[in-house]
């Protein structure tokens, strides 16, 4: 039992209702579900949850080799305990679209975004891409989108055709994938602002920035992207990167030191911990129950 109050619809609405409002949404990856409950804590709009993030997660490249059932049961686990909408990368959509598009629904999840490379991607930011044709790409938006069942659930497309194709025809595809019925576009590896007003002047409806590290897209303010006309901006892998060096240089430290002392203040206390659990929250329910069941029993 958890103390999440929204249903997956009510989600899904409030996603819809977002980006009527013309506002930039800003929207962080989460690598776990804890990580959604601080994302939701600070007051951001949605989670993200990052193909690439669950393949590092395992262990794995961003290479395709996740599943299905690897993405859904931890997208399932992160929509969970937060009453933010929470969007997914679904890669090139496994196997069957209709049968993810049914799994995510399912699982909770508000949104969804589909890439037009084959089934053996790469990383949006990296070279050697290589794409499916821009027809295979509109039959599985088509397919998407008549598989879904409420009609605020989202369909996102992405294209990586700029580096492989060009912006003009990487243009051309998102205005195809529109009409075979994605809400939203995502155009993949912009590189600066001018590039980034050249697609939003060309294409109509919603638009996704990803604002990743270490990639080919120049990191803009997120004001700077809604003055362009974006609104959604994603930081996909930003707390999975944190997280980790943090992580990396606090055991190299125990293993140089032999103890904990010299890093404990860059740990999360425990009493901060239990706090964003809702501990206390848990524990008081706990007790009601038990109480309830052992009244007159003694």
């Amino acid at each position: 039992m958890h103390f999440v109050k929204k249903k997956p619809q009510e989600k899904r609405a409030d996603l819809d209702n977002k980006l009527k409002s013309n506002k930039i949404l800003r929207v962080p990856g989460a690598y776990n579900p804890l990580t959604a409950k601080v994302i939701e804590e600070i007051g951001y709009d949605a989670v993200y949850v990052s193909g690439g993030v669950m393949s590092n997660d395992l262990g794995y490249p961003d290479i395709g080799l996740t599943t299905l059932k690897d993405v859904s049961n931890r997208s399932n686990q992160i929509a969970r305990v937060t009453n933010l909408p929470t969007i997914v990368d679904i890669d090139t959509g496994f196997k069957s679209c209709k049968e993810t598009i049914e799994t995510f629904e399912n699982s909770g999840i508000s949104a969804v975004h589909l890439e037009d490379q084959v089934a053996q991607k790469r990383c949006g930011h990296l070279d050697n891409k290589e794409l499916i044709s821009k027809e295979n790409m509109v039959n599985k938006i088509k397919e998407c989108a008549s598989s879904k069942k409420d009609k605020n659930f989202k369909i996102i497309a992405r294209s990586d055709a700029k580096n492989v194709e060009g912006l003009d025809k990487m243009i051309e595809r998102c205005k195809a994938y529109i009409d075979a019925g994605a809400e939203i576009i995502f155009p993949e590896a912009l590189k600066d602002e001018n590039e980034f007003e050249k697609v939003r002047k060309s294409l109509t409806g919603y638009l996704l920035a990803n604002m990743t590290e270490f990639g080919k897209s120049k990191l803009l303010n997120y004001k700077d992207l809604e003055n362009l006309g974006y609104n959604i901006v994603i930081y996909p892998v930003t707390t999975q990167r944190l997280a980790m060096k943090s992580v990396e240089d606090g055991l190299r430290a125990i293993f140089d030191d032999g103890h904990q002392n010299n890093i404990i203040d860059k740990m999360q206390t425990r009493k901060r911990l239990y706090d964003l659990v809702e501990y206390e929250k848990y524990n008081s329910l706990d007790e009601k129950i038990y109480n309830f069941s052992t009244e007159g029993h003694e």
